[in-house]
């Protein structure tokens, strides 16, 4: 049977084991979250005697990284109601091609008429997973959208125009990347082992839900904030921390080396956790230190996945799955940044 846009069915109960869950209290999550948030920015903005220095700062990062990402994240979840609920039932399957991997090159540039950030586009490919598209191709508009975005291009061409080929890199070599790792997931047996085994139950609950739209709208939006918001404030919270411990005079001795500069700046994107909007404006400091493939190579990692991407990815994707996007990520940026080095 050829593969085609499949509604995933996950394991009833009995089959596969699950034990119902008590319901959550999605408003209880969300108030305890804000409550924390506040408190951590209090903090941060008045200090304290007693406080260190470097605790300080990283609190003053983590919060920057939350309140950079927290609208995207908002935008994201109205974005994926708008397309679990609002959107006319099998729309999807009749504006997407039917062939696999054309359907994957078509999600690639959905990113273009939805310019969400990439932490933003988590609850949107949540919500065409349950909306029936299997997650390979949910994996594949997740790594593409945030660089085909004309936000993200826009941005990068007034930062870098088309010097040493860092903006055609970034767009190229997202696309082509973010396919070929579609294209590998595509080819699992089973999809939805792909998927966490709460999401997976989540899709077929969802999927035979009747009632007033409204009020799905607003009981989905509870829920998926409350579900997304505690990865968003531990992802930012490590980021935060992990900034603080960078040495960025080392960053800065290894940007000359055709090899190391493309690891370190990989390395730095995938700390920094900066919003694909916006990083080629901080990379735009580095311009005269790295090299352009170490650049194009940050811009591209970057967006795809670093640590508060891949907490919100375990909201939805097995652990093993997202360490082998990153694995598979990290490799082919690696060989983008060195080619653009090498045939610079």
């Amino acid at each position: 049977m050829p593969e085609s846009i499949a509604v995933l069915t996950a394991p009833t109960p009995t089959a596969s084991g699950f034990r119902r869950r008590p319901r959550r209290r999605p408003w209880a999550v969300l108030t305890v979250a804000v409550l924390v948030c506040a408190a951590l920015a209090r903090l941060a903005v008045q200090g304290a005697p007693a406080m260190p220095h470097a605790l300080q700062d990283g609190i003053t990062l983590a919060i920057s990284v939350f309140l950079e990402s927290f609208p995207f994240v908002v935008l994201g979840v109205l974005l994926s109601i708008a397309v679990q609920i609002w959107m006319p039932e099998h729309w999807i399957e009749r504006a997407l091609p039917r062939i696999p991997w054309a359907r994957r090159l078509a999600l690639s540039v959905l990113g273009v008429f939805l310019p969400v950030c990439q932490c933003g586009n988590v609850p949107l490919a949540r919500g065409l997973v349950e909306r029936g598209l299997t997650p390979s191709d949910s994996i594949t508009f997740l790594l593409a959208a945030p660089i085909l975005n004309p936000v993200t291009i826009i941005t990068t061409y007034q930062a870098f125009g088309w010097h040493e080929g860092i903006l055609l890199a970034r767009i190229v070599g997202g696309f082509v990347i973010a396919n070929l790792i579609g294209t590998v997931f595509s080819m699992h047996p089973e999809q939805d082992a792909l998927l966490t085994p709460a999401f997976a139950a989540s899709c077929a609950v969802h999927a035979g839900e009747n009632g007033h739209r409204w009020g799905r709208s607003v009981g989905r939006f509870a829920q998926e904030m409350s579900t997304l918001m505690p990865a968003l404030i531990v992802g930012s919270a490590i980021a935060g921390g992990i900034q603080v411990g960078v040495p960025r005079e080392l960053l800065a001795a290894l940007g000359s080396d055709p090899l190391w500069s493309v690891l370190a700046l990989m390395a730095l994107a995938f700390v920094l956790s900066m919003c694909s909007n916006v990083d080629a404006f901080f990379m735009l400091a580095f311009g005269s230190t790295f090299l352009p493939g170490a650049i194009a190579a940050f811009l591209t990692f970057g967006a795809m996945v670093d640590v508060k991407m891949v907490s919100l990815m375990r909201t939805t994707y097995r652990a093993m799955t997202i360490v082998q996007i990153v694995a598979l990520a990290a490799v082919a940026v690696l060989l983008l940044g060195f080619a653009v080095n090498f045939l610079g």
